[in-house]
Formats: C-alpha cells, structure tokens, sequence
C-alpha cells in the first residue's frame, strides 16, 4: 500500500514573512519546502550596524536550518529561483550546479526587495544599498577604507573628500546609518590615527521630500533632525541628487565630493511579479487579493515586500518585518483553512504596533499610535524590542553584550576591513 501524499507548500524567501508562514504550518499535515539563495535568517534591521561596525554578520544572522530543526514537516533547498510555471505548478531553481523543479500544491513568495535607484542603477556601483550582509560589509570596507587613505594621503582636498559621507535618504535606515557613523567617527575612531582627525568627518544625510522620517509625526522628524544636528550631521530636505560617480554626487547644481556614498531612499520588489506574469505596481510589487493571493492563482500567495496590498480598514500595508510576520502568518492560515474544508479566516487587518527610530547613544524616536517619546527612553526601548525580536538566544546574548560594551566604552570591536573594495585603488 502506498503511503499517503501530503499536499506540498513551498516557500519561497526566508526572511521575516517566509519563517512566519513555516512556522505557522508546523502541525499542519502538509509538507513544506523552505527556499533560499542564502543559507541564513537575517535581521535587517540591524544591518546597519554591521555597516557601521557595531555588530558583526553573526550577531544578526542565524542558519536556517538550525532556526527550524525542530519542524519535522519541513525541508530547506538552497538555490535560487529562476522561473515559476503556475500551470505546471512548479518552481526552477539554480543551485550552482544544476537546475532542480520542485512542484508544489500551494506556493507562498515572501522573496523580499532591493534597493531602486529610480532609473539610475549605474550608480548602485558607487553608492551601495543595504539589504544583505554582503551589502553591510562592504559598506564597512568602504568607511573604514576611507579613514585608511585619508590618513595616507598627502593632499589636504583629497583628504576632505575621504572625510565627506553622503548617505542619500531620510527614512529610517539612513537616519540611523547617520547617526552611527557620527559616532564611529567623532567615538570610536577617534583616536586611532595620528595625521587625522576622524571628529572633523564630514557627514552628509540628503532627502529629497520636505522632511526625515516621513512616516512619522512630524514633531518626532524635528526630533531626529535635532539629535543628528548634536552629533555633527549636516542634514538637507528637499535636496535632489542628480548625479552619483566614484568621486562623489551632484545635490541640485553643487557639486559634494565624497570618499563613501551610500543609498537608502528607495526599495524595489524582487522579480516575482515577471516570474508569475501578473500585474505589477511602479515599485515591482505584486497586486494581491485581499487574502494575499495572486489573482487568477488561488493557491499562490505573496507577501512582505513583494505584495502590494491595501487591508480591510484601508490601510496600505507597509513594507516592514512585522507587517511581513503578519502576512506570513495569515497566508498560512488561509491554506490550513482550506486543507481542512474551513471557512476561510477573517479579512487581514495589519497592526501597526509602532514605528521606531535610533539617532546615535541615547537618541531615539518612538511613535505607537497613543504615545509619542523621544531622547534616551525611546532609545532604551528600541534596543528592547530589537533584542526581543532576534530570531535565537545567542544572538541576543550577543548583542546585549557587545551593546552594553560599545555604551561603557564607546569602542566598537567589529571594525575589520575584510576582502576587496568594488571600486577604487588598492592599497
């Protein structure tokens, strides 16, 4: 007799959404296949430490593998997805030698995004985003390699320019890369080199709307302009940059050399919309049904940064972990339902549980909808709640640790320059 076939879920991505709707159909009777092109869970949002030398790649990465040995329905493939075939119901993978299709009954995309450089993606080469661990070390080779040829130079411009970082958005992700470089440069640096002086760096936070963090009350936006204005950063709203090369950018008609540029003003979806052949928004996102499937395709759900979707109450469901989890989660539910011949759960209604922000040692914005706190209590909350939400102990052992370290002694123990720099001379 043959042994009974449990429908097969794949999942595509295993970043926040993907290991919520693994971890949400661990007793269901389904087989799931978990795939990747990395071998790892990461945090991103502490990436930027790991950029900035806080924090080292293990702190905020786990293998994927060890994050769900226990889940015995579960298997993960390493490789990268090539094409979806919804009639055949199946998924093309490379996995660097070979190209495997693994079919499937439901399929999840949780494939996350990249960064957009609005039509300009020859500049990515000089101005690197920050999405994966490979971004945040080479961003790291790019600072630390800066301070390195401005001490070895012997040309006073040319060590202005190795002094000069433009960090170009001013959402969350480039107020906090500003606000942890001032303090790498004005603390932690500060007396590693005899012909420089890393106090005198010049950093530069350019956002092209009419203020930082514009998803937050503006109240908390003039905060956060206030804390990066004490460490030092020259911050500039309503300031285009028009050009981007390996010398430095154009913002408006002035010309800013600069020896580090790096981009954080915008995000585009992974290819899953081309790969499903569905309708995309401007952003490559996907347009979802109100349960997050794709239209025309039932058993295909995406989400986290990939889905475009507004929720019951009209709210447009950002891109963010927790938003992901909850997707990942629901999604799940919504198969199980279906497995089992239940009514399908309620519409999905996002909860936004606050927004979060860091500006440098003591310097945060909170906003949870009913209170709104800045200075040093929202930052001692920030820290709790990314410590919380790191996916195993160890790393939040770690990072407590090297946290509490950095505080007492304003040193950063992670300030490796490791493999060679995309651009630029060798020295």
């Amino acid at each position: 007799m043959s042994a009974h076939i449990l429908p097969k879920v794949v999942i595509i991505g295993a970043g926040f959404g993907g290991l919520s709707s693994a971890k949400t159909l661990a007793g269901a009777a389904v087989d799931i296949v978990l795939i990747d092109q990395r071998n790892h869970h990461l945090f991103q949002p502490l990436l930027y430490q790991v950029a900035t030398a806080s924090l080292s790649p293990a702190d905020i990465a786990a293998p994927i593998r060890s994050v769900l040995s226990e889940q015995k329905n579960l298997t993960v493939v390493l490789g990268k997805v090539t094409a979806i075939d919804c009639a055949a119901r199946t998924v093309a993978i490379d996995n660097g030698e070979h190209a495997i299709d693994i079919s499937y009954d439901y399929l999840i995309l949780a494939t996350g995004a990249r960064h957009a450089y609005f039509g300009h993606d020859d500049w990515e080469a000089f101005a690197p985003g920050l999405k994966t661990i490979e971004d945040a070390t080479a961003i790291r080779h790019r600072l630390l390699m800066a301070f390195e040829r401005a001490e070895m130079t012997t040309e006073a411009a040319e060590r202005d320019r190795m002094l000069t970082i433009v960090i170009i958005g001013g959402g969350p992700t480039g107020v906090e890369m500003a606000g942890s470089i001032a303090e790498l440069a004005r603390a932690a640096l500060a007396k590693d080199f005899r012909r420089i002086d890393p106090r005198k760096t010049k950093i530069l936070l350019v956002e092209a709307g009419p203020r930082l963090l514009a998803t937050f009350p503006e109240d908390l936006s003039a905060a956060a302009i206030a804390a990066l204005h004490r460490l030092g950063v020259e911050v500039r709203v309503n300031a285009r940059v028009n050009d981007c090369d390996a010398a430095g950018v154009t913002i408006g008609d002035q010309r800013v050399g600069a020896g580090t540029i790096i981009w954080a003003a915008g995000v585009q979806a992974s290819p899953a919309a081309q790969w499903l052949d569905v309708e995309a928004d401007r952003a490559g996102r996907v347009k979802v049904a109100p349960d997050y499937s794709v239209p025309g395709h039932d058993n295909v759900f995406v989400i986290g940064d990939t889905a475009a979707l507004t929720d019951a109450k009209g709210i447009v469901v950002p891109g963010v972990g927790p938003a992901a989890k909850q997707a990942g989660k629901y999604a799940a539910r919504v198969i199980i339902a279906r497995l089992q011949g239940q009514a399908a759960p309620g519409p999905f209604i996002y909860k936004n549980y606050g927004n979060l922000a860091t500006i440098g040692r003591r310097a945060a914005v909170v906003d949870f909808g009913w209170i709104k706190l800045r200075g040093p209590l929202a930052w001692w909350l920030w820290g709790i709640a990314h410590i919380f939400f790191l996916i195993d102990f160890r790393n939040r052992v770690a990072v407590a640790f090297n946290w509490l370290w950095s505080f007492l002694t304003y040193k950063r123990g992670a300030r490796l320059i490791t493999g060679t720099s995309p651009t630029g001379p060798k020295l």
